[in-house]
């Protein structure tokens, strides 16, 4: 199954954020690993794309290679980009999505791609957080912030699904949660789930009976906070 001719679009601005984003890294090795993983390519797969050894892919993204010329880069962009579409074109289509998105101030606090994937422990120190359950991840690519009532109560799961930025490997940061019963039962309907998840507004004595059973089930990671929103989000947007 091939990408359709709706997707073009989506396609050729994903790659030149893609480019982009590499090309102007400061860590251009880090940069393409994040991009490879979050298309869920391995090295070897994308070495045999481009018609390299997997090493010269890891070599790159280890930083033991120069950082890639734009030669390269294009390379590799297609490369993701001709799985992805071989694959059926899914991730071409979640971008699709998301360019074409538009949400309420109200909704969606802050919503914000890393140049590199980030561990998700540090995620949980700019938000003081505790976590309640481990999840089969352990980094994340983005975060988005929401209004855990508003998203709640006025989305649909089409668009819940696009709260997930570009990327579904990223931290969702509900705000104003009392229990956490809501935001977990809602996830439950969106495929895939994200890497971590943050119950904002509680501690752990209040948090839902269920909750880290549910987070098991779907393999995120789950994790309540209390501090003060505003000064974390700063910290946030600086990963």
């Amino acid at each position: 199954m091939s990408v359709g001719e709706d997707d073009d679009g989506a396609r050729a601005e994903l790659a030149r954020r893609i480019a982009g984003e590499i090309t102007l890294s400061s860590d251009p090795g880090a940069t393409l690993r994040k991009w490879r993983t979050d298309f869920g390519v391995s090295q070897t797969e994308l070495a045999g794309e481009l018609g390299v050894s997997s090493s010269v892919i890891s070599d790159y993204e280890s930083g033991r290679r120069e950082s890639p010329g734009i030669g390269l880069v294009s390379r590799v962009v297609t490369g993701l980009l001709d799985i992805d579409a071989a694959r059926g074109g899914a991730r071409i289509r979640q971008y699709a999505r998301v360019v074409s998105a538009g949400f309420e101030s109200d909704i969606v606090r802050d919503i914000r791609e890393y140049p590199a994937a980030v561990p998700t422990e540090r995620v949980y120190e700019a938000l003081d957080a505790t976590e309640i359950a481990p999840g089969e991840r352990d980094t994340v690519n983005g975060h988005t912030v929401i209004n855990s009532i508003e998203a709640i109560t006025s989305l649909s799961s089409e668009e819940f699904y696009r709260l997930y930025g570009q990327s579904t490997d990223r931290a969702l940061v509900f705000t104003g949660v009392t229990r956490g019963e809501s935001p977990l039962v809602a996830l439950r309907v969106v495929t895939p789930t994200p890497n971590a998840v943050i119950l904002h507004g509680l501690d752990e004595g209040a948090l839902w009976d269920h909750a880290a059973a549910l987070a098991r089930v779907d393999g995120f990671s789950l994790a309540v906070s209390t501090t003060d929103l505003e000064p974390a989000l700063e910290v946030l947007r600086s990963l």
